[in-house]
């Protein structure tokens, strides 16, 4: 008996350290989650909108949180469409100091040493200690979970 195929559950490999056209580094990453949770794919153990950089990006570019979640799950927009609309928000333009901080934020910010060990410790990486950004530490993790969840 053929049934409905089940969907997978996807784990985000879109880099924290990647921005779009906008330049603003995360918002690729977050709209992606957003939209794989609307979609019902994203991996459980991922958050579609987490307090971390998630909500750094929204406070950064002066969002409001459940306007952005709608205009994703309701609209499931491109990406260029999702920076048109986040452009909407903003009058048409980002303020460029205010993006610049928000990058700096999100590659300035290291993880506590507790979950980089854990991170590198999942991945047999040696922890030297040249590991600390928390995006490298997120992209290495996301690596993981990838290769884990391909059986």
């Amino acid at each position: 008996m053929f049934g409905k195929k089940k969907k997978a559950a996807l784990i985000p490999t879109i880099s924290s350290g990647v921005a779009g056209p906008l330049g603003v580094l995360h918002l690729p990453r977050f709209w992606s989650k957003v939209l794989m949770d609307a979609k019902g794919v994203l991996h459980e153990d991922y958050p579609a909108c987490g307090a971390g950089f998630d909500q750094m990006v929204l406070d950064g570019l002066g969002l409001d949180k459940d306007a952005t979640l709608a205009f994703i799950q309701n609209n499931a927009p491109t990406y260029p469409q999702f920076e048109a609309w986040v452009l909407e928000q903003k009058g048409g333009s980002l303020d460029a100091d205010a993006v610049a901080e928000l990058n700096a934020a999100i590659t300035g910010y290291n993880h506590d040493d507790d979950t980089r060990s854990s991170i590198l410790g999942a991945s047999n990486v040696n922890d030297d200690g040249s590991i600390l950004d928390a995006v490298n530490l997120n992209n290495i993790d996301d690596w993981y979970e990838f290769h884990a969840n391909l059986d």
